[in-house]
């Protein structure tokens, strides 16, 4: 199919449903189901559950909440501390399994509890090509995920997101801040907000693809390459060294490999990652 009848399919697929509730995080993925949700079966029939967290940057929630508002959703917001739970905070290669449970078992509760028929993720086509121990609890729990259902691509998610108008079209893909830290590399609340400090840094100075990659006193930044002229220049060059250092890291470096999703995945082995 090409992505005008998946989008017929997928409203088509969401028409069986009374009331949805939609985890939502306010990306690209979640916001075009948020929005084929309410086209389907009515706005006032949607549920939007948005997680707040120390793994979510604030500046994330508060864009959900104008999207949520957007598209005429009710908004829950639902705070979790995935810290409390050993095996995020030991953040070994199977972290995003046991965040996954623990979140997702919660926005079940909450959907059964506000009379919702289904609670709906917005996985894609795209992220069974990468390491996502996530979608097995996904699995296990019985999430639907009705973008990967009818087979939509990321490519084709931003193309019929810009065609309905969703300002989400060509919003950089966001993971949480715990894949910015080295497998092994315990999670605190100090180290989290030290890279979330940095990362609205960049952002607030008009970049838009990028990570600080946490390691120890270092701070690795990825950008796309076109960018890295222009983060070197003065004065803004000082003034990132001086923001850094205040936030807590002692060297700083530009990773001349450039930006890419899942960087953090490269050191795992054939035993931990069965996709490489």
């Amino acid at each position: 199919m090409d992505r005008e009848h998946k989008l017929q399919q997928l409203i088509s697929n969401l028409q069986r449903f009374d009331k949805i509730a939609v985890a939502f995080s306010g990306g690209v993925d979640s916001t075009l189901l948020l929005k084929a949700a309410a086209d389907a079966i009515g706005a006032q029939q949607v549920l939007a559950l948005t997680v707040t967290s120390p793994l979510h940057p604030a500046s994330e929630t508060d864009q959900s909440r104008a999207l949520a508002s957007r598209i005429g959703a009710k908004q829950l917001l639902v705070e979790l501390n995935e810290l409390d739970i050993i095996e995020v905070a030991a953040n070994q290669p199977r972290r995003c399994y046991y965040c996954k449970r623990a979140l997702f078992s919660k926005l079940q509760q909450l959907a059964i509890e506000n009379s919702c028929s289904i609670l709906l993720d917005g996985s894609n086509r795209d992220d069974l090509a990468d390491y996502r121990p996530g979608q097995q609890a996904l699995k296990e729990l019985q999430i639907k995920s009705p973008l990967l259902e009818v087979g939509l691509d990321k490519a084709e998610v931003r193309n019929l997101s810009r065609q309905l108008g969703l300002p989400t079209w060509d919003k950089p893909a966001f993971a949480c801040l715990a894949s910015r830290f080295p497998y092994g590399t315990r999670l605190t609340i100090e180290r989290l907000q030290q890279v979330e400090r940095c990362e609205n840094w960049l952002r607030q100075r008009g970049f838009n693809n990028y990570r600080v990659r946490y390691h120890d006193q270092l701070a690795r930044i990825e950008l796309v390459p076109t960018d890295f002229p222009r983060l070197i220049e003065e004065p803004l060059r000082s003034q990132l060294l001086e923001e850094f250092r205040a936030a807590g890291f002692t060297y700083i470096c530009l990773d001349l490999q450039g930006y890419r999703i899942g960087s953090m995945n490269e050191t795992l082995s054939e035993q931990d990652n069965p996709l490489q």
